[in-house]
């Protein structure tokens, strides 16, 4: 029987994924104050610490079906998990703009939307709040071994923002903004210096 599965995954170690940005992305962060947050969303073939595991082909699978909703721009992701397979779009606090596999793990990129959800979310990572992200599905399980495996009539709903992350490493690396911001300050301090020196 199918039943609603959501796991919790760290995003980047430390909180920081810089090089997943495209220079467009990085010249809005600089210019348009927008922000993303990158890293790892899921981990296949890892025992995670729901005590669930996901073979890494079905995740491959639903990474290429996931794919076409971020194309079509309707890849979108809520603030804290609920427990429903619908995704309420009055809570909605980003969209993922790019998802991809590296080896078994479900790497992604995602804009912080500006909605009521996104400000909040915003205003945490502002804040040096530490997020996670959560998948969200629906699915069959089967007890192997000690071990809760996801079967193959898994489908990938969503990805979420949570708290607290079940899978090591997906904790979301959002620090891209804040530390565009520091570099920014810091130049406008050597430029102003300079000024004082040279005179205007």
């Amino acid at each position: 029987m199918a039943q609603l599965l959501r796991e919790f995954y760290e995003l980047c170690e430390g909180g920081v994924c810089q090089d997943l940005l495209t220079e467009a992305e990085k010249t809005a962060v600089r210019e348009n104050n927008a922000m993303f947050i990158t890293g790892k969303l899921q981990e296949g073939d890892t025992v995670n610490g729901n005590m669930r595991k996901y073979p890494a082909e079905i995740m491959e699978r639903e990474v290429k079906k996931y794919a076409e909703m971020v194309k079509d721009n309707r890849a979108l992701g809520e603030l804290d998990h609920p427990d429903s397979s619908i995704i309420n779009l009055a809570n909605v606090s980003h969209m993922v703009i790019d998802i991809w596999m590296d080896g078994p793990s479900v790497m992604g990129k995602c804009k912080v939307l500006d909605t009521p959800s996104g400000q909040i979310l915003r205003s945490l990572v502002d804040a040096g709040v530490k997020i996670g992200i959560s998948s969200r599905g629906m699915g069959s399980v089967s007890e192997q071994q000690g071990m809760t495996i996801v079967e193959d009539d898994f489908q990938l709903i969503c990805f979420d923002i949570v708290s607290e992350p079940s899978t090591p490493g997906a904790f979301m690396g959002l620090s891209e903004n804040k530390l565009m911001n520091e570099q920014v300050l810091k130049n406008n301090k050597v430029l102003n210096l300079l000024n004082e020196i040279v005179g205007d």
